[in-house]
């Protein structure tokens, strides 16, 4: 399959092919599998979040029985090694001086 340019912009939940206003957060070069998957991860974090900042307000749950929050973890490292794995060199030192995969990146 044919890789393309892409803008990716996690705050956003955006992946778009057009530059416009501030998307350029991340570029990528992926295909449009790659592109489906990564939607689906920002989807799952959007999903994540929502459900975590629901338990937030139920004090009888205690908060290390948080399955929310570390569904939003796993999804946000899984997005952020996508990113590494097809992003351009400076999205990839960007990811690099972040941590956020701890040494873990292929």
């Amino acid at each position: 399959m044919e890789k393309r340019k892409y803008y990716v912009n996690i705050g956003a939940g955006e992946i778009s092919q057009i530059k416009y206003d501030k998307n350029e957060e991340f570029v990528i070069h992926a295909t449009a599998d790659e592109v489906s998957l990564l939607r689906s991860k920002l989807e799952n974090m959007h999903d994540a979040s929502f459900n975590s900042f629901l338990r937030a307000h139920v004090p009888i749950m205690p908060y290390h029985n948080d399955k929310p929050n570390d569904d939003y973890d796993s999804n946000i490292t899984e997005t952020f090694q996508m990113l590494y794995d097809c992003g351009d060199e400076r999205a990839k030192s960007h990811i690099k001086e972040m941590g956020i995969l701890k040494d873990n990146h292929r």
